[in-house]
């Protein structure tokens, strides 16, 4: 799959082929948001493998422009909607959010190109307001997919429960297996009763370079990249 990608600006990394490869072991189906869908990989991905209703939402109007461009190249018919997710009104309930929202930590040293504050850092779209506006928009049974920063999963868990959502699944990410893992991967459903499963983590280097797994999550991705000035 084609994707174009702003030069100078922000652009996808291996965080959403992983969260895509962690999504891909759950059944979609129905009508699917992806929130803050940036060059709109992360949802055509979705729409390639899966039969659903996608629906991208972007608050940047240029990176809003390379989802429809990115839609059309690999001929998509979506919805993008170019808007604040928190500000918007949707006429109808979703059956799965997909998202790779922005996690850094505000005590993070903050970039100066507007673009990359309002994709990288929490303070753009705060977990628990993402959480709470997702429960008004996710139909009855309904549930969330995200990556985030795995050290704040204990503030991800309480949010999660205030807003009657579990975590039915969860996976880590481990830059390499004697390290800590960086990043979280999380399956969370509404009104649920299941216990939670924590799922083989998934190591991204090894002594070789790119361990197998993650080789497979990046052939299952199948993307190229073609960067560009619009």
């Amino acid at each position: 799959m084609i994707i174009y990608q702003p030069k100078n600006g922000y652009c996808y990394n291996s965080d959403t082929i992983f969260l895509y490869d962690f999504i891909s072991s759950f059944p979609l189906r129905g009508k699917v948001l992806d929130i803050g869908s940036g060059s709109g990989v992360l949802g055509l991905m979705a729409q390639r493998d899966y039969p659903i209703e996608l629906t991208s939402v972007e608050k940047q109007p240029i990176m809003a422009k390379f989802t429809e461009i990115n839609a059309k190249a690999n001929g998509f018919d979506i919805e993008i909607i170019c808007g604040d997710f928190l500000e918007l009104e949707f006429d109808k309930k979703f059956d799965f959010i997909i998202t790779n929202p922005p996690f850094y930590h505000p005590s993070v040293l903050k970039s100066e190109k507007k673009e990359l504050y309002i994709s990288r850092y929490s303070e753009n779209l705060p977990f628990e307001d993402l959480i709470k506006r997702a429960n008004s928009i996710l139909g009855p049974k309904g549930a969330i997919m995200f990556c985030y920063d795995a050290k704040q999963l204990q503030h991800l868990l309480s949010v999660l429960s205030r807003y009657k959502f579990i975590a039915e699944a969860i996976r880590f990410v481990h830059p390499k297996a004697e390290r800590e893992a960086t990043l979280v991967n999380v399956y969370a459903k509404k009104s649920s009763r299941s216990l939670c499963k924590i799922k083989e983590p998934l190591v991204v280097f090894d002594k070789d370079g790119y361990s197998q797994r993650a080789l497979e999550a990046f052939e299952k991705a199948d993307l190229y990249s073609i960067k560009c000035e619009l």
